[in-house]
Parts: C-alpha cells; sequence; structure tokens
C-alpha cells in the first residue's frame, strides 16, 4: 500500500481565518501617548449653499465649533476619549439643529425614537440603547449600558427602566418636538416616502493616554415604521473604536452601512489590509455606494489621523486643525472629504 503526501492548501481566506482568530486572542493596547485629537460630525446629505441662508449657516458652524470645543476640552485637560465622546455628543443631541436628542426627525405614527451608541477602544467595551422616547441625552444612557450593565444593547421601555433606576434624566416626549421635524413628516407623509433626517451626530477621540473611543446618535429616519432600527446603535456598522486601528462613526442610509458592516470594515481594511485610514474609508463607502446607499464617516486612527469620507452633496463636520482649533467645514468642496 502506498501513501500519498499530505499537500497543505493555504488559501488568502485561510490566512485572514487564523489572523482573526489570533486576534481574538489579543488584549489592546492604548497607542503611544502623545497630542489628543477629536473629529465630530453632524450627518451628511444635500448640504448645498444654495440651500444655506447665512443665518442657518452660522448657527451649524456655531453649534459644530462649541460641541467639538467642549470635547477638546475634556482632552486637553487629562480626560478620556470616552469622556470626550460624550461631552461634543451632547451639545449636539440638545440642539435643535441635528437629526439627534432634541431635534429628532418622527416616526411614522408621529413619534420620536432614538438611538445611540458608544465603543471604547482599549477593552472594546460597547454599549447601544434603540428606540427609546424619554431621554434626554442616548448617548449618556447607551454609555451606562456599556459601563453599568452586564449587556451591549438595551431597547425601548427596557431600557427606559435602566436610566431610571441609574438616575439618568428623563424628560416629556414633547421636549422632542420640533415644528421643522414635524413639517418634514407631513410632508413625508403626503409624498408617501421615508427620507434621512440628515442630521445624525458622531464623535471619535484619542487621548493622550492613547486610547481611542466612538460614539454616535440619532433619530433616524423621517416618517420610518415605528421599530425600525438604523445603524447608529449598532456595533460594527455605525460605530466602531479598536485601538489597534482606529474608532469609526456612521451617518448616511442605515440599512446599507448594516449590510456593508461599514465601521467594522474600515477598522479591518486598516488592520487586515493594511491600508491607511483614508483609504480604508474611501473603499467602505465605495462600498456603500455601490449597494445604493449614501451617507459618510469620520474616522481617527491610533496616531491621531483623521479620515473623512462621504458620497453625498455635503456633511457637516469638524476637527482639530494643527494650530489647536476647530475646523469646521460643511459643503463637498471643502477640505477633508471633498473629492
Amino acid at each position: 500500500m502506498s501513501f500519498r503526501p499530505l499537500r497543505l492548501i493555504v488559501t488568502p481566506a485561510a490566512i485572514l481565518f487564523v489572523a482573526l482568530s489570533m486576534a481574538g486572542t489579543l488584549v489592546a493596547q492604548p497607542a503611544p501617548a502623545g497630542k489628543p485629537m477629536i473629529v465630530i460630525h453632524g450627518g451628511a446629505g444635500t448640504i448645498l449653499r444654495s440651500r444655506m441662508t447665512p443665518d442657518l449657516e452660522r448657527r451649524y458652524r456655531d453649534t459644530l465649533t462649541i460641541a467639538i470645543n467642549a470635547g477638546y476640552t475634556v482632552l486637553q485637560s487629562g480626560g478620556s476619549a470616552l469622556d470626550a465622546v460624550e461631552a461634543a455628543i451632547r451639545v449636539m443631541e440638545d440642539s435643535p439643529l441635528f437629526n439627534a436628542g432634541k431635534g429628532a426627525v418622527f416616526t411614522h405614527d408621529g413619534t420620536n425614537e432614538l438611538d445611540a451608541s458608544v465603543m471604547d477602544g482599549l477593552h472594546l467595551r460597547a454599549g447601544a440603547v434603540t428606540g427609546i422616547r424619554h431621554i434626554r441625552n442616548p448617548i449618556s444612557l447607551a454609555r451606562a449600558v456599556m459601563e453599568r450593565s452586564k449587556h451591549v444593547m438595551l431597547a425601548g421601555a427596557g431600557a427606559e427602566r435602566f436610566a431610571k433606576e441609574l438616575g439618568i434624566d428623563t424628560v416629556p416626549e414633547s421636549y422632542f418636538f420640533t415644528q421643522r421635524r414635524w413639517d418634514e413628516l407631513q410632508k413625508a407623509l403626503r409624498a408617501d416616502s421615508v427620507s434621512g433626517g440628515h442630521g445624525t451626530v458622531g464623535c471619535v477621540a484619542l487621548d493622550m493616554h492613547g486610547n481611542l473611543a466612538a460614539g454616535t446618535s440619532t433619530g433616524g429616519l423621517t416618517n420610518k415604521r415605528a421599530g425600525r432600527i438604523g445603524d447608529s446603535p449598532v456595533i460594527g456598522a455605525g460605530t466602531y473604536a479598536d485601538n489597534g486601528s482606529c474608532g469609526v462613526s456612521a451617518t448616511g442610509d442605515g440599512e446599507y452601512f448594516i449590510r456593508a458592516t461599514v465601521a467594522r470594515t474600515i477598522a479591518a481594511l486598516m488592520e487586515y489590509g493594511g491600508l491607511p485610514l483614508q483609504k480604508a474609508a474611501d473603499s467602505a463607502i465605495a462600498r456603500v455606494g455601490a449597494l445604493g446607499g449614501t451617507g459618510g464617516v469620520i474616522a481617527l486612527d491610533r496616531h491621531g489621523r483623521v479620515g473623512i469620507s462621504f458620497n453625498t452633496e455635503g456633511m457637516y463636520r469638524a476637527y482639530i486643525g494643527e494650530d489647536g482649533k476647530a475646523v469646521v467645514e460643511m459643503y463637498r468642496d471643502e477640505g477633508r472629504g471633498s473629492k
């Protein structure tokens, strides 16, 4: 009897499987300590100069400046990336300009259902809430789920009950009413359409200890079905952070971002594909576009390099420049992310 020698066939898929298996046994480590960095977004969509009055443009730029400075002040004082993310997003949640918190869009039923998530790049911890209707700052509740529960995601009444147990601020549903969003719902009802709120907010921060964090908060889609969940509270789709690669927050057509697992894909392209941050972000958004979706991402790598990519007419965004001052951009032809 003769024996044939065993042939070992090594395919790219097998290499990736081994790499992923090995990576699962590693504990994330801080990046080298250095200069803190922060980047934020206030949503992507049809943002055109022709549709923007000087007063409205000023209000957007001023609020984005206040938000990013709130987070950057935390970082400069030695605070954590998580603290900075929460601080910046709370400012935008409290503004009626954005589709998050106070400015959330309405569902088909005329209610506001809010989603949020946050992720810690050092320990890969994450927290998320979805379908909440009485929480002023969903990002704070998402963080509480991460830090003060044994879970990653809580929904609806259960999430709000958890908030009350912790003494987190609750508000009546009327707090979220804005005439602008109500009028948008009436228009969508007449047209029998579902549209993006163009105002999901997000933040990614790198603190002086070398740790990354990311967070995202949204009201979802105008005229969405009650109970609809988009990408913002889905870890790996709308939010992701890993000290070994990058932090990401997304905005756009959530269903496509979920299908393309956008946030995690950017990190994986860097970690396993060796792509630099901007190319990884561009690749992920190109995939969303190929599926038929629109939107964008902000990202930071472990060295504080900023990545911004979007396939819409504009994206509300801001980051800290080399001089330590906020750089605020809105339109497609402005600075980072422009094509």
